[in-house]
């Protein structure tokens, strides 16, 4: 039997999350680099599934399959395909960041109690979250992967509700309302799309008779499984539901920027750039493949919410106050050239939309955990409390741009790469759509130059004078993180050879091939 490493991969965080619990309250530093070292060894056993990878082999790689609840055909099933391997890895490579960037948010401002252990519980339910993500991308057992889909709600609610943000204008007992409100506002939100997935879920082994992707697709191919179009439809809103409220999707999406804004800086990533990959990676892998039929049915439709997400959220972008709101904001927008990415049904679409969600990632976690040290510094989210921070803190600053630039999907960047195939892939199948989402790129551009115009540039306002320009741990965030933009924006190859092979199978699953161009005959 071969070593089960995708299982491995996603237990390790886990058992980190208990080993960092377990450090005795006094040593909260002994807890921190005890989070860490876990971390960076969930990213080697990442490392090395993506080694093991083949791009061009099955699609389903590196397989594990046992008997869970036989009574109910549910079964561990797990399996990596580009799109799984690539998120995988994703999430292995931030929770790193994370935790180095949140290495004093937990510290508790009073030490006279020994028994309250915030920042053992502060690391360890990171570390719960990164195995539950990480595990979601590798299930091919739909029970499973809803069993997780639920579970991870758990530790986001405690890391948005109990550790938030300092930085706040209110009073102590207002703080704690808001990241009150915040946390009930996202667990409801997501319960609320779970539930009815749920329904969905017994629905689809009522029809199927299995859970398990791998029987359904080969029913599919015998011809043995044959689905309704009423209740293909219907399954198909109950499993998109769900997954459009955690991508966020408008008018899904009013949790997210109360989370984002709430909750720490890291944890804010943590949201943004890794549970919320969930949602979209769901689409592709059970929506597309599961409903073929219902997918091609209801895309008029989700390509409109997908364009309102886009042009919505950068417009609301433009008009923050709040540093992390507006990031926020922003991010709904890329998550709307996302799902317009998947549902254009084009291989330039989906290819693009899967190096979106890893670059997102990246640029998203860049911008914010900088926003987070600059924050940190000055004691306000407000962005009008700043002004001239690079002239006494030039290094934060260029961070600060750099990330931003990213985020506007400046050529030579990431996230470029991922917003052109996109957009080619929309106007390929749906010009007056992909004219549409230009216009996201537009705002961009206005929400991230004048942020940092507002923040960084003028004269130096008393309250940022003696600001502390980046530390080392600090940097040790923010470098490799500026590294992988600039490398994946001038040589995406590496990831575009392990996604685009899932990518035709996707297109294989909804019966789809690229529209042809229109070329008028020479005369």
């Amino acid at each position: 039997m071969s070593f089960p490493l995708l299982t491995a991969t996603a237990a390790l965080p886990a058992i980190g999350a208990v080993a960092t619990a377990a450090v005795p309250a006094a040593k909260r530093t002994a807890a921190k680099w005890t989070a860490l070292v876990f971390a960076l060894a969930t990213l080697v056993l990442a490392g090395l599934a993506l080694a093991r990878f083949e791009p061009g082999g099955e699609r389903y790689q590196l397989t594990e399959s046992h008997a869970w609840i036989k009574d109910f055909g549910v079964r561990y099933e797990l399996g990596v395909d580009g799109i799984g391997i690539a998120l995988m890895a994703l999430t292995a490579l931030l929770i790193p960041f994370v935790i180095l960037a949140g290495w004093h948010d937990a510290d508790p401002l009073e030490t006279k109690s020994s028994r309250w252990r915030p920042t053992q519980g502060f690391f360890a339910l990171i570390l719960m979250v990164e195995a539950m993500v990480i595990l979601s991308f590798e299930a091919t057992d739909v029970f499973l992967f809803y069993i997780l889909f639920e579970a991870m709600l758990i530790p986001m609610y405690f890391l948005i509700g109990g550790f938030g943000d300092r930085a706040h204008s209110g009073s102590d007992e207002n703080a704690a309302a808001q990241r009150s409100y915040a946390a009930v506002k996202f667990l409801l939100y997501n319960l609320a799309g779970g539930l009815i997935m749920l329904a969905a879920v017994i629905g689809l082994y009522v029809v199927a008779g299995t859970f398990s992707l791998s029987e359904i697709a080969e029913a599919r191919a015998n011809g043995s499984l044959s689905m309704a179009t009423g209740t293909e439809r219907w399954l198909f809103l109950g499993f998109f539901f769900a997954f459009a409220v955690k991508a966020p999707l408008w008018p899904l999406h009013t949790w997210l920027p109360n989370a984002m804004g709430e909750a720490t800086s890291p944890v804010a990533v943590l949201i943004t750039a890794v549970v919320d990959k969930v949602g979209t990676f769901a689409m592709l892998r059970f929506c597309l493949q599961l409903f073929p039929e219902a997918s091609k049915w209801a895309t008029p439709v989700i390509v409109v919410l997908a364009l309102i997400s886009i042009v919505y959220g950068a417009l609301l972008a433009v008009g923050q106050r709040d540093i992390k709101r507006l990031i926020a904001y922003a991010s709904i927008s890329h998550f709307g050239f996302i799902i317009l990415g998947i549902f254009a049904m084009t291989s330039q679409g989906q290819s693009g939309a899967t190096l979106y969600m890893v670059n997102h990632g990246i640029s998203t976690a860049a911008l914010m955990l900088v926003a987070g040290f600059l924050i940190t510094r000055r004691g306000s989210r407000l962005i009008a409390d700043y002004g001239g921070v690079q002239k006494v803190a030039p290094i934060l600053a260029g961070t600060f741009l750099i990330g931003g630039l990213a985020t506007l999907s400046l050529p030579g960047l990431a996230p470029f790469v991922s917003e052109f195939l996109v957009l080619v892939g929309a106007f390929s199948a749906y010009p007056a759509a992909g004219i549409v989402a230009t216009t996201g790129i537009v705002l961009a551009a206005l929400y991230v130059l004048v942020l940092y115009q507002r923040t960084m540039t003028g004269p130096v306002k008393a309250e940022v004078q003696g600001m502390a320009d980046l530390k080392v741990r600090e940097l040790a965030v923010v470098v490799p993180l500026i590294a992988l933009l600039l490398f994946l924006g001038v040589y995406p190859k590496p990831l575009t050879e392990i996604v685009n092979p899932a990518v035709q199978h996707t297109m294989s699953d909804v019966q789809k091939k690229d529209p042809q161009p229109e070329v008028e005959a020479a005369k």
